[in-house]
């Protein structure tokens, strides 16, 4: 079966998505047609179809040593090659993150290698990323299994340091192996490792990331901290001849566990090797039974359901596939693995997407039928009023066309309104950017710098990160107050305009900043591991410095940057949808005073003006009937769910703002 199942989700997740860009820009061309569009609509628009573009599916493989994390990569992506591509013999094999990927821009297929020492740089592995001069680049043959498997060797790479160095760049000794040679250890020659080759899967955007054990998870921190839970699903390794291991608990509970809680991140466990289970003499039942008691420990003890523990056999897949032994293939119970790939992670991406570009769209969609369907029903009644009239109908098409007249001022005055208030909102939305500028953060990292650079005692470290964190939690606090009145404002201005003009109950749009609270919590918690490992505290100050900021301090830039953002976004869209309303209702009044006009000036005969208005009337019922197809294509549910073999679980906590 190999990933066929997996191929065709992901075949019909990614023909899904571009049904729905072309309904976008499908409904972008309608609303010019119709003399509906504005700048803020076109804006919101364009940021779906961004979303669309550059959407991907990440699954993250976490586990200690030897749970057979690669074995299984092998098993799913490389079993047509016959051999195993990523190192996976017994030991420490995969030693620096790898991730695997399709990269559309390049020709030609790479292993690209980041060095080890650019740990002593305050940068981040997401900021290498940008500067290629800095990786070393292999050419990878696919035409060449063994060449492949050679060029994936590298991976695996070590080299010999001094403990002092390797301490200097973050490593604790405690966790790495010795050489041989007394205050000699060997860490990871790489740092991250990055993959580009074509297989279906990864051209339609998976992306795999392939993890080291725990050593290396504390020892990268940027992997806890924003790799793992950008991921949309961790499958996480434990062996079946040992269940759950302390270090296995350590892992689980310290980088893991919690990442389901504010992120859209599935959590499954793979119970790896239940082929040491299988034995002849005791029987299939026997076997089954004590798979299924393993099981059942294990999903207790990591406190999941049971469906979401999964034992397979990595080992005897690849086997079954290379060899095309459909029989082994069925005991090693892969299939379960690649159904739940299936089923739930596609479908939790599809809720994602429903949840930051179709209800978005739609809601915009549903504001612009409700305009035309209520011109349409203007239309019908000056079309019965002129044919009551048979006599003087351009007294009457006078005195409709001054009823529209008086409308349009209405709705200009609304909209003026609307803008002042738009306007003061400006200002609040200044004072929450005020609240999260950038300058503010500076000044908190200008000055845990200094600290961290002046301080000889374990007292003034721990002072000096303790005073970072509560410096920038105290200017959350203050936007967070910021907030709550301009969510106030907001819900005062929408009270307003739905007593005189009612939307259909739309909601006015909150800015909510619990989550980032959460999640500086989160980093606050790592902080604290930081400065009471006792290996940190030994370890010179320039390079703690050097860690500090390239870990942590990373993540709290980006989680402002992310913040203010947000902020700005809410600022300028929180009016939107009344806005839109009352403009597309003025823009719909002017147009049809025009109408009004031209058939009062072009000529005297009913019949023919019943004609044009008659002709009108179609003109609209033909736009409408667009807009219909239109919602009617975006409101169909997304392929996985579709088969309606997923229960809908609820969508994630934290949806980008669009």
């Amino acid at each position: 079966m190999s990933m066929e199942r997996l191929s065709q989700q992901v075949d019909a997740y990614v023909a899904w998505k571009r049904e729905l860009m072309r309904e976008i820009t499908r409904y972008r061309s309608w609303l010019e047609h119709n003399r509906l569009n504005s700048e803020a609509v076109q804006a919101k628009l364009e940021r779906a179809l961004k979303i669309l573009r550059t959407d991907h599916i990440t699954l993250a493989f976490v586990g200690e040593f030897s749970r057979g994390k690669t074995e299984l990569i092998n098993s799913l992506f490389f079993s047509e090659y016959g051999q195993r591509m990523l190192p996976s013999h017994a030991g420490r094999t995969t030693m620096c993150p790898t991730e695997l990927f399709f990269d559309p821009r390049s020709e030609r297929p790479y292993i690209r290698l980041l060095p080890i020492e650019t740990r002593t740089a305050s940068a981040s592995v997401a900021q290498f990323k940008r500067i290629p001069r800095h990786w070393v680049n292999i050419p990878l043959d696919t035409s060449d299994p063994a060449n492949m498997a050679l060029a994936f060797s590298q991976v695996a790479k070590t080299k010999p340091m001094a403990v002092e160095q390797a301490i200097q760049l973050g490593f604790h000794p405690d966790m790495l192996e010795g050489t041989g040679k007394r205050g000699q250890v060997l860490v990871p020659a790489w740092r991250h490792a990055m993959v580009n080759f074509d297989h279906p899967l990864l051209r339609q955007g998976l992306r795999i990331l392939d993890t080291p054990g725990l050593n290396a998870l504390g020892s990268e921190p940027e992997l806890t901290l924003s790799m793992l839970p950008n991921a949309q699903a961790i499958i996480f390794l434990l062996s079946a001849d040992t269940g759950v291991t302390a270090s296995d608990m350590s892992i689980w509970q310290q980088h893991i566990r919690q990442l389901d809680e504010d992120t859209q991140t599935c959590l499954f466990a793979v119970l790896n090797k239940i082929d040491v289970l299988w034995d002849d003499l005791a029987g299939e039942t026997f076997v089954q039974n004590a798979i299924s008691q393993i099981q059942g420990a294990t999903a207790k003890q990591l406190g999941i359901a049971k469906q979401d523990v999964l034992p397979l056999s990595a080992k005897q897949a690849l086997l079954a596939k290379v060899r095309k032994d459909e029989e082994l293939l069925a005991r090693s119970q892969m299939a379960n693995l690649e159904n739940l790939l299936c089923e739930r992670i596609v479908a939790q991406k599809e809720r994602l997407i429903e949840d930051q570009v179709v209800r978005q769209v739609l809601a915009l969609l549903n504001n612009s039928q409700h305009v035309l369907n209520l011109r349409l029903e203007k239309v019908s009644e000056q079309l019965a009023l002129l044919g009551n009239h048979q006599q003087d109908n351009g007294q009457l098409l006078f005195e409709l066309t001054a009823k529209t007249k008086e409308d349009h001022t209405q709705h200009h005055k609304r909209l003026l309104s609307l803008k002042t208030n738009q306007r003061l909102l400006q200002r609040q939305g200044q004072l929450l950017r005020h609240a999260a500028r950038a300058e503010r953060l500076e000044q908190h990292l200008s000055e845990v710098r200094r600290n961290l650079t002046g301080s000889w005692t374990t007292l003034g470290i721990n002072q000096a990160i303790l005073h970072f964190f509560r410096a920038v939690e105290q200017d959350l606090h203050n936007l967070q107050h910021e907030a709550e009145m301009a969510n106030k404002m907001v819900a005062a201005i929408y009270r307003r305009h739905n007593e005189d003009n009612p939307l259909g109950g739309v909601d006015a749009p909150q800015f909510r900043i619990q989550r980032y609270l959460r999640e500086l919590k989160k980093l606050q918690d790592k902080g604290d591991q930081f400065r009471l490992h006792v290996k940190t505290l030994l370890t010179e100050q320039r390079s703690l410095t050097r860690r500090f900021f390239a870990t942590l301090a990373q993540e709290v830039i980006g989680l402002h940057q992310r913040l203010r953002l947000d902020a700005e976004q809410w600022a300028a869209d929180a009016l939107m949808p009344l806005m839109q309303h009352t403009l597309e209702h003025k823009q719909m009044l002017e147009s049809h005073m025009l109408r009004l006009k031209a058939l009062a000036q072009e000529t005297q005969q009913t019949r023919k003006r019943s004609q044009q208005l008659a002709r009108y009337r179609e003109e609209l019922e033909q736009q409408l009937a667009l807009a219909s197809d239109m919602l009617r294509v975006l409101r169909r549910p997304a392929p996985v769910q579709r088969q309606g073999k997923v229960v809908s679980l609820p969508v994630a906590a934290r949806p980008q703002s669009l």
